[in-house]
């Protein structure tokens, strides 16, 4: 019975809850880490893609071809490198990236005792701008004031 509850402990994750006050002083550091996850993840694919082409040309390729090929194979898999690093810290943090080509995190914090996401947009005017609720569809975005609202009641 013992490892049943050390198997399901083990299973469990914590989630780091954020406040509105600190993903806004957070605000900056996120949209640098998003930029450089950004960045990389549209090398990588820049790279992979050349490398694609080299190997679709018709013909056997010959030397410079192949040496071209390795090259960008070996410099997707350096962006890629740098796209889990940033990947990392951004995780580290307790953000979760939903989409890196558009620049979106989600930052979690708890809106009437339930599981909320604050919506980072990188190139939104305001990062912060939205909210939804876990269970909630994708592409919902709840205004920013029923948080705020809501946490200037709590303090």
């Amino acid at each position: 019975m013992s490892r049943h509850l050390e198997k399901e402990s083990e299973r469990r994750q914590v989630i780091p809850i954020w406040t509105y006050g600190h993903a806004r002083r957070a605000t900056p550091y996120v949209a640098s880490i998003m930029s450089s996850l950004r960045d990389a993840r549209l090398e990588a694919q820049r790279w992979n893609v050349r490398a694609s082409r080299l190997s679709s040309q018709p013909g056997r390729p010959n030397r410079t071809t192949l040496i071209a090929h390795e090259e960008a194979l070996r410099e997707a898999r350096l962006a890629e490198d740098r796209y889990e690093e940033a990947l990392h810290e951004l995780q580290s943090l307790g953000v979760y990236c939903q989409d890196p080509i558009r620049g979106q995190a989600l930052l979690p914090f708890i809106h009437g005792h339930l599981l909320a996401w604050f919506i980072f947009d990188l190139f939104a005017r305001d990062p912060l701008a939205a909210w939804r609720y876990h269970g909630d569809p994708m592409e919902t975005r709840r205004p920013m004031s029923e948080v705020c609202d809501a946490e200037s009641v709590l303090v």
